[in-house]
């Protein structure tokens, strides 16, 4: 999405959970601040000198705190609440001013981190800023015009009641800077969150549509290498069948045998186009001679030589003839797998073997390699499954136990009927 559009963004608000977890930490600071006003009354070390009755300050203490309890659904009403109390609190001179500091310190922070309104939230905080100032400033000149207060311990360079006002205002400027910076802080990283959830969204739905479309290439690609096949099967269909057309009357048994040879190559056909169900196909681009098989594969073998891998080969069981389409899908597993080696698995060794079953075609390709799960990160994989799925067989594909990484696919070869 477009920059402007985040710089619009507005915070979704709280969770239940998050509200829970609000009405702990009211629960929590008002505990805090309930305990430190009774240490600071047992000390006597009252933060104005004085301070009302214990009743009191409590009072005003947990009634600072409780606001907390919805500041993330209402974080402008809170804050103003708090600041209110805040100063009534001060102009009573409760006995301690860290607890209340405190809670103000977390409403301002609120506000940058929860308020929709931006504007809002930036000229609200400024303005309880000025208010808190203005307030420290009445304070400041009632204690410059009231008794001098004595500095018994001042050793400093500087005048002491100087010293005073200027730690005071110093004191302050970081407190309120510093809360509404980190409310600010907030925000931003809940934004820049959303942007990151946002972005991984959209990176799932691009893989997603990725992946069909190269699921829906690599269909084509199977359509298009089984199209000379079927078209084979039909043109010899169309000869048998019209050469037992022609000797039908003076060579019935001339006329049988063609009948036998295109009821054979019919159910290979419908064999093979029974995995091609659903798939359509404009034009034929290839020519049969030109589709690889098992011969091919001494050939693919070498050229993963060159490039570097010592490749161990084996044939089990008896060889026997298996459909074109079977053979160029068998080819084309052992192709992808010894790519995937070459790219990804850091190997020195891979092993493929060819096993002829009883009704299947078994080609299993495993390496020594490092790279465990990179074969099965792209689509070389799904291409592979599509391939088997074709003809009705299965694929394995995985790390094996100590190193390396394994494909076997079994490809059945029965003719079904």
């Amino acid at each position: 999405m477009p920059e402007l559009f985040w710089n619009e963004w507005r915070r979704p608000g709280p969770t239940p959970a998050q509200r829970r977890r609000d009405i702990g930490i009211t629960l929590l600071v008002a505990l805090c601040a309930f305990e430190i006003t009774v240490l600071v009354n047992s000390v006597g070390a009252f933060t104005h000198g004085r301070a009302p009755d214990l009743r009191e300050q409590v009072a005003w203490v947990v009634a600072l705190a409780l606001p907390l309890v919805v500041r993330r659904r209402y974080p402008l009403a809170v804050m103003l609440v708090v600041s209110v109390l805040f100063i009534g609190a001060q102009w009573r001179q409760v006995g301690d001013n860290l607890a209340p500091s405190a809670i103000l310190f977390l409403a301002i922070f609120t506000v940058g981190a929860w308020e929709q309104n931006r504007v809002v939230a930036r000229w609200a905080r400024i303005g309880v800023i000025i208010a808190m100032f203005l307030w420290l400033g009445f304070g400041l000149v009632r204690f410059l015009i009231g008794p001098e207060v004595p500095f018994e311990n001042a050793a400093g360079p500087m005048d002491p009641v100087l010293a005073s006002v200027l730690y005071g205002l110093e004191f302050n400027v970081f407190f309120f800077i510093f809360a509404y910076v980190i409310g600010d802080m907030a925000w931003t990283a809940a934004r820049r969150n959303a942007q990151l959830e946002f972005q991984a969204e959209e990176l799932r739905r691009s893989q997603e549509q990725n992946t069909r479309g190269a699921i829906a290439a690599e269909r084509m690609r199977i359509a298009r290498d089984l199209h000379d096949v079927v078209a084979h099967h039909v043109s010899v269909m169309g000869i048998q069948a019209g050469a037992a057309r022609r000797v039908l009357d003076s060579d019935p048994a001339l006329a049988r045998d063609a009948l036998q040879s295109v009821e054979h190559t019919a159910r290979t056909a419908i064999s093979e186009l029974r995995g091609l169900l659903g798939v359509l196909r404009a034009d034929a681009e290839q020519d049969l001679k030109s589709a690889p098989g098992l011969d091919d594969l001494p050939e693919l073998l070498e050229s993963a030589r060159a490039a570097g891998l010592e490749v161990s080969h084996g044939v089990y069981g008896a060889p026997r003839d298996v459909s074109s389409a079977v053979a160029l899908s068998a080819y084309r597993v052992v192709q992808e797998a010894l790519t995937n080696v070459v790219k990804h698995a850091e190997a020195q060794h891979v092993d493929v073997r060819m096993r002829f079953l009883d009704s299947a075609l078994e080609v299993e390709i495993a390496d020594d390699g490092r790279g465990r799960g990179a074969t099965g990160a792209g689509f070389g994989l799904v291409g592979m499954r599509e391939r088997v799925a074709v003809h009705g067989g299965s694929l394995e594909a995985g790390p094996r136990r100590d190193a390396g990484y394994l494909v076997r696919a079994s490809l059945p070869t029965e003719e079904r009927a």
